[in-house]
């Protein structure tokens, strides 16, 4: 017989997840969000801070969100407190969608091995030990297990001109999506990367010479295509579903076949 699959295995009915990185329409954390939404979950979602509020509040609303609260990781207390509201609310969390990432300018444009200190500590703060506190706050709503996800990149396991510092933060945090993964996995919690392929975003406008690792993406991607938000959200969203409740621990390339290219 045809197996007649429960919503969760189809859908998000139900779910609660905490969409955090929306900078604008343009954003990933954009099209993972709406992707979530079209399958049925709920939606917390954070923004920067107030200057990017106008930008991101037209989006919390057409998403819906119930919960809608800054977010700057770098200030003490915040993460915290967006983490106790969905608590107090919802008394549950079924996923969380880790999108952001810093590094100061002179860190980021500069040679690895000329960063300063101050530099690489914020860089690995907000772009990777954010994500193992959201992870150490979301274990306990996460009572009937979830999905924890993070954003990558290629550069974080080949070196990509000018992407200097924000490589090696990145594979600190793919390590950090398999250390997450083997712990909390008895748990039913499971860890992805979500390594998409260059796009045009706010966050990769500060990367030197990004026009010219875009063209270069297409030319030689096997399917000579670049990846759009909506791509990474539909296959994000994917992951959510139960039916992907045994995939963790790795990192998902959603970039047109581009990583397998010499």
């Amino acid at each position: 017989m045809i197996p007649v699959f429960p919503d969760t295995k189809v859908a998000l009915k139900g779910k609660k997840g905490l969409v955090v990185g929306i900078a604008n329409d343009q954003s990933i954390a954009w099209g993972c969000a709406r992707a979530f939404r079209a399958l049925g979950a709920d939606l917390a979602v954070t923004y920067l801070n107030e200057r990017a509020k106008k930008h991101v509040e037209p989006l919390a609303q057409a998403l819906e969100a119930p919960i809608f609260m800054p977010l700057d990781v770098m200030v003490e207390g915040q993460t915290e407190q967006v983490f106790e509201r969905i608590a107090k609310e919802w008394g549950q969390l079924d996923f969380v969608l880790h999108s952001i990432a810093f590094s100061p300018k002179e860190a980021l444009h500069g040679r690895v091995v000329d960063v300063g200190r101050d530099g690489f500590l914020k860089t690995l703060d907000v772009s990777c030990w954010s994500f193992l506190r959201m992870a150490h706050l979301a274990e306990p709503l996460m009572k009937n297990g979830g999905t924890l996800f993070t954003m990558t990149y290629y550069g974080s396991q080949m070196v990509v001109e000018n992407y200097n510092i924000m490589g090696v933060a990145k594979a600190a945090l793919e390590a950090a999506v398999r250390y997450a993964a083997a712990e909390l996995g008895p748990k039913g919690i499971r860890v992805h990367a979500i390594s998409p392929g260059p796009l045009a975003t706010r966050a990769a406008s500060g990367i030197p010479e990004f026009d010219e690792l875009m063209d270069k993406a297409q030319s030689k991607a096997p399917a000579r295509s670049l990846v759009s938000i909506d791509d990474v959200g539909n296959a994000t969203a994917f992951l959510a579903l139960d039916g992907a409740k045994l995939i963790t621990g790795g990192v998902l390339y959603i970039d047109g076949g581009y990583h397998i290219i010499d």
